[in-house]
């Protein structure tokens, strides 16, 4: 297993990555991040690429300027493996290459999809990297494409909850409660033309989370315990058709995005 431990010049935050998912954010002791194997869900992060939001109701078929992609729920991206590039005290880099139309097993088949291998018609390599500050913990994704491939991008972090179900999320004015995602349901959530947010706690270290290239938020969570914040290129239920074709980006070859994680207390 590829394991990586970060810690900030002040030694007061720590970061811990396996495989290249986040699996522990500490600042001053306290755990910022859901942990895998407790109630909620079976990961910590994690990212969607090249689509948001599920696909079984379009036969789990996308059309692509270069053909039929198929694609499951968020995509292919989370069933290739990272590798690790490079890693310091402070930073670590991980990289996932694709080539076109190759197959790959769905993690999801047979128990929850009639599809056993997912495929896009386009090469690309995504790198995802790690930045840790005394202050707040960086991560950047860098997508190389081919010039105009369509796509969609979030990221999926899940952060944990003390499960009073007293937290807030701040966003747009407006102040969402835990309850409120809750019945929100699969559909996750959305705030959308945001590039910030903040988790609001009655303990412990509240979490602001700055975006750069997303632009829009989706809130979930099933449990008091855990609330997933993630930030996305487009909401797949916009205009009430799943996954139209105005919400994909095009790639420029090269595209870069940012989520900036940090923990504050009000004083």
């Amino acid at each position: 297993m590829i394991s990586v431990t970060l810690k900030s010049p002040d030694t007061t935050s720590i970061v811990k990555i396996e495989k290249g998912e986040l699996v522990s954010y500490q600042k001053n002791n306290e755990e910022l991040i859901h942990q895998k194997g407790t109630l909620g869900w079976r990961n910590s992060d994690t990212e969607m690429f090249p689509i948001i939001g599920p696909t079984e109701s379009k036969n789990f078929r996308i059309s692509t300027p270069k053909g039929t992609a198929i694609q499951d729920q968020h995509g292919l991206l989370r069933e290739l493996s990272y590798s690790l590039l490079k890693s310091s005290e402070y930073d670590a880099v991980f990289q996932k290459k694709y080539i076109a139309n190759t197959f790959i097993n769905n993690s999801k088949y047979p128990e929850k999809s009639t599809e056993k291998g997912l495929c896009w018609p386009y090469n690309f390599t995504f790198f995802k990297k790690y930045e840790i500050t005394n202050s707040s913990l960086k991560i950047s994704f860098e997508l190389q494409a081919e010039n105009k491939m369509p796509f969609m991008l979030g990221y999926h972090p899940a952060f944990m909850l003390q499960g009073n179900l007293d937290e807030i999320v701040q966003s747009n004015n407006q102040d969402i409660s835990i309850p409120n995602i809750i019945e929100g349901g699969s559909t996750a959530l959305p705030i959308l033309n945001t590039t910030e947010v903040q988790l609001i706690k009655k303990n412990g270290f509240n979490i602001s989370i700055k975006t750069m290239g997303f632009n829009n938020f989706m809130l979930w969570t099933e449990v008091p315990t855990m609330l997933c914040i993630e930030p996305i290129t487009a909401y797949p239920y916009t205009d009430g058709e799943l996954l139209s074709k105005k919400l994909f980006n095009k790639s420029k070859g090269i595209d870069t995005f940012e989520v900036l994680i940090t923990p504050f207390k009000i004083i």
